[in-house]
């Protein structure tokens, strides 16, 4: 169990690392020109052809939930932005999560369509998820311990929603690399249910869950 802990809290460092590359690059983005990210794209698909020409694949850098990009380093080492929006839809071992699941380092094919200067993708498969490094130099500081009342579940896109003492109705998402525990615990839950859990706020309604307890 404590290994488990260290593990996800080294999510946790790896996903603000990787949110400060992301913010580099769309420092960078923004000083090149427009056209810069479709000529990057447009030679990378380009080269494939076919009906792989509307899906690129690559490694996330990280997701800029504020601008609703995801960093994607194509196979030319270039990274670009990819848009998103809330139809956009993450699978991974045939279920399906929310893009704030993507972590560094996942390997992802997105599928994609030009949107004026800018890509857009409304699908993104994870071909292979990082794996946990076990190093717990990073502090627990940004996991919440939380407790409140089920209301409403949705158990095809790995949601719940919770109402809390201290902060309301909250949205609880499970990482796609979720443990066997948390994702039975997960199914089990039935409205009106008491549930304690450790998560790390993605905004003030947002929680993403590291483990039921």
């Amino acid at each position: 169990m404590q290994m488990q802990r260290m593990q996800h809290i080294d999510r946790i460092a790896r996903r603000g690392t990787a949110l400060l590359a992301l913010a580099l690059v769309a420092t960078t983005s923004a000083c090149s020109n427009a056209g810069n990210i479709g000529e990057i794209l447009g030679s990378v698909l380009g080269q494939q052809g076919g009906q792989a020409a509307n899906q690129v694949s690559g490694t996330v850098r990280g997701v800029d939930t504020r601008n609703q990009q995801i960093g994607l380093q194509l196979s030319n080492g270039q990274t670009v932005g990819l848009q998103y929006d809330n139809n956009t839809q993450v699978v991974y071992q045939n279920q399906r999560y929310g893009v704030t699941s993507l972590d560094a380092g996942d390997q992802v094919t997105a599928r994609i369509q030009q949107n004026g200067n800018a890509y857009y993708t409304d699908l993104v498969q994870v071909d292979a998820a990082v794996q946990g490094s076990g190093n717990t130099s990073s502090s627990n500081a940004n996991v919440q311990s939380l407790s409140g009342t089920v209301r409403q579940i949705d158990q095809a896109n790995g949601l719940f929603t919770i109402n809390t003492s201290n902060y309301g109705t909250l949205t609880v998402s499970l990482p796609y690399n979720v443990s066997r525990a948390d994702q039975n615990k997960f199914v089990s839950l039935r409205s009106g249910d008491a549930v304690r859990l450790y998560g790390v706020f993605l905004n003030n309604s947002r929680v993403e869950l590291r483990q039921f307890y």
